[in-house]
């Protein structure tokens, strides 16, 4: 424990916002991975949702490995609502990915919803546990999560250990900043448990992820993994977060990239990235992406299908750019996600307008962005 940092450093921890082949070595062709968030694909098509790209109705995660995708990212929550990313869709999700060719990505919320930087909530069934019993949780739960993949026969080839845990996980047990201190220890001892339970089940290469919300913010990214690094966590990559009208503009993302390549000798992968292709028109919605001047870049990277793809683009030739090649690739966040499914019960999808299609399903000139 110990006193919080300077404010700058500080992450604001509060808030209202929900929010195949192994690539250790990626050498110098970049970006080795070019994966899509699908987690929401199972709920969009209940609605009669469709998709084409230039051609005849297809699944998502086809279309997007005929442009070159390589990996699907899909979520698991604990115990959420009925209908929600549950282990079960996640494993569904799989065998589609697996089908198509693609490799998976795990991302593991250790919630029963969202979990980020806001919102690090301890699933129900968990929260009267202390904070060894929870360790032996987690470490169970992850051991039997990654070992039920590779039970069906589509082993998961990357596994995050929670999702943008900037701010800690299973709150309050591993929250770090509480009372005007820190507390990293019961954060790192949870960190651990699920590292080595993903490794127990692994049959084959798995690669570990750490995942924060700091793609724009290098100091911020340093302050969380040198505490990290300097605990002795194993890990393999380090995950970011980064939507420009949060984090900043695309110079904010190569700079943290850089320094973090450099600083820890790590491979790095956007995990979670967009941009929209069009503003709101007065459909009620509350979009995260609304105005033109959040978008620091918004005079090279207009909300048009053609400024959305030449963002994608821009972002292809930072992680080029990375020092030891080590800006791995990009994950983007639900471009299938269309208006029709809630991020929650009965509320609307504030990332509407970020998607890869139309509101149609017709694919974007974004999608180029996934060609090997």
């Amino acid at each position: 424990m110990s006193l919080l940092p300077p404010a700058a450093l500080v992450p604001a921890c509060t808030g209202t916002t929900p929010g195949g082949t192994p690539f250790a070595s990626a050498g110098p062709t970049l970006p080795a991975i070019r994966g899509a968030d699908l987690s929401f694909l199972l709920q969009q098509e209940a609605t009669g949702s469709t998709f084409r790209d230039g051609g005849p109705d297809q699944p998502v995660e086809r279309l997007l490995a005929a442009r070159g995708a390589n990996l699907v990212r899909v979520r698991a929550w604990v115990d959420p609502p009925r209908g929600y990313s549950d282990l079960g869709s996640a494993l569904t999700l799989a065998r589609r990915a697996h089908a198509s060719g693609q490799g998976v990505l795990l991302d593991l919320h250790y919630s029963d919803f969202w979990a980020d930087r806001f919102n690090q909530a301890t699933p129900t069934s968990w929260a009267s546990q202390d904070l060894s019993e929870l360790t032996a949780t987690v470490r169970s739960y992850t051991r039997g999560a990654v070992a039920a993949f590779a039970e069906q026969g589509t082993p998961v080839q990357t596994v995050q250990i929670g999702n943008e845990v900037t701010c800690g996980m299973l709150w309050p047990l591993g929250q770090v900043y509480g009372d005007r201190h820190e507390h990293w220890d019961g954060f790192i001892q949870l960190l651990r448990a699920g590292l080595d339970g993903a490794r127990e089940a692994a049959t084959g290469p798995l690669h570990t992820v750490i995942h924060i919300d700091r793609g724009g913010d290098q100091g911020g990214a340093r302050y969380f993994f040198d505490h990290i690094v300097e605990a002795g966590v194993d890990f393999d990559l380090i995950g970011l977060s980064y939507y420009p009208f949060w984090h900043g503009p695309l110079v904010s993302l190569q700079q943290t990239l850089g320094d973090l390549a450099i600083r820890y000798g790590r491979d790095i992968v956007v995990v979670e990235t967009s941009y929209p292709w069009v503003l709101p028109t007065g459909d009620g919605v509350t979009y995260h992406a609304a105005r033109a001047d959040q978008l620091p870049d918004g005079d090279r990277f207009p909300a048009t299908p053609q400024g959305q793809a030449a963002y994608f683009e821009a972002l292809r030739g930072v992680l080029q750019q990375v020092p030891g090649s080590r800006g791995l690739g990009f994950v983007a966040w639900e471009p299938a996600w269309l208006p029709g499914v809630g991020w929650a019960d009965g509320e609307d999808n504030p990332f509407g307008n970020l998607t890869m299609f139309d509101r149609q399903g017709n694919g974007l000139p974004s999608l180029a962005a996934f060609r090997p």
